[in-house]
């Protein structure tokens, strides 16, 4: 969510300003490296990143998670999903059912 710039950064507004601050020069230096990008708005080069890393990213959440760790989920029904597969170690399967689901919500 941070990175997607939709965390509800609850905390010190000055911090929320710096760290707003330092990712979009972050995705600035990103878009001007890469003319593919040029055309984008921050905001754009921020989902295009994401869409790109986001198994990198879970990747680096779970690396030293044990092989009993597991990551649980509610359905609708309110039935409980389990996943493991090492919680993260399988790279074909990253969870992104919660990428889109607005965070008070989770």
């Amino acid at each position: 969510d941070i990175i997607r710039g939709k965390d509800f950064f609850i905390g010190h507004e000055q911090r929320k300003k710096v760290l707003e601050a330092s990712l979009k020069a972050t995705f600035h230096n990103i878009q001007q490296g890469m003319p593919s990008l040029k055309s984008l708005t921050n905001d754009e080069v921020r989902e295009y990143w994401w869409a790109l890393n986001r198994d990198q990213v879970w990747n680096a959440i779970t690396c030293s998670a044990k092989e009993e760790d597991s990551y649980l989920k509610t359905l609708n029904n309110g039935r409980m999903f389990l996943w493991n597969e090492k919680c993260g170690h399988d790279l074909s399967s990253v969870p992104t059912n919660l990428d889109y689901v607005p965070q008070y919500l989770r």
